[in-house]
């Protein structure tokens, strides 16, 4: 389990890893990938499915070409992984112009079978992460209902049980396609 102090540090660290980033790679484009794991619990068998199909998807789409597992930093440092207790985090330098990064980001998040558990902001110069509206595209919509996501989670529409109910659901039903 993951306390709130731990949680905000990561949250600190994901911040600083950015900005650490965006300064060794300046002109290029920052993609950052965290896995939506609501809860105390943020490693578990389910995040790593999550987390290992949305690398798989974000090489693909981004088109980065092979893994190499044995490495933590692929593609000679384009894609950073962190597996930690505090939930998963891959971070990707791309050569793509900001926008066009975030409309990738946004086809993966809305068609892939699993893309409602990404979260994969591209971050600007400035460490903001691109809102989806700038590029047209509508608000992510909740796990359990077709509600806005950031109004459920704001007003507490829906119990932990019912989140973790849908996500099993969604891993295992991505799991079966798989095997």
């Amino acid at each position: 389990m993951v306390t709130l102090n731990e949680l905000l540090a990561s949250r600190d660290s994901r911040h600083a890893m950015q900005q650490k980033l965006l300064a060794e790679h300046s002109g290029k484009t920052l993609v950052c990938l965290t896995v939506v794991m609501p809860g105390s619990v943020k490693r578990n068998q389910q995040s790593l499915i999550v987390a290992h199909a949305a690398v798989e998807q974000m090489i693909e789409s981004y088109e980065l070409g092979v893994r190499n597992d044995e490495l933590g930093i692929r593609f000679g440092g384009r894609l950073i992984e962190r597996d930690l207790e505090t939930g998963y985090e891959a971070y990707l330098i791309t050569d793509l112009p900001l926008l066009e990064a975030k409309r990738i980001a946004v086809q993966i998040e809305d068609s892939h079978p699993l893309g409602r558990l990404f979260d994969i902001d591209i971050i600007d110069k400035d460490g903001v992460p691109v809102s989806r509206n700038r590029v047209g595209s509508h608000p992510r919509r909740c796990l359990v209902c077709d509600c806005e996501a950031r109004y459920c989670m704001r007003m507490r529409w829906h119990t932990q049980e019912e989140i973790w109910e849908r996500m099993n659901a969604m891993v295992d039903e991505y799991q079966s396609r798989a095997m």
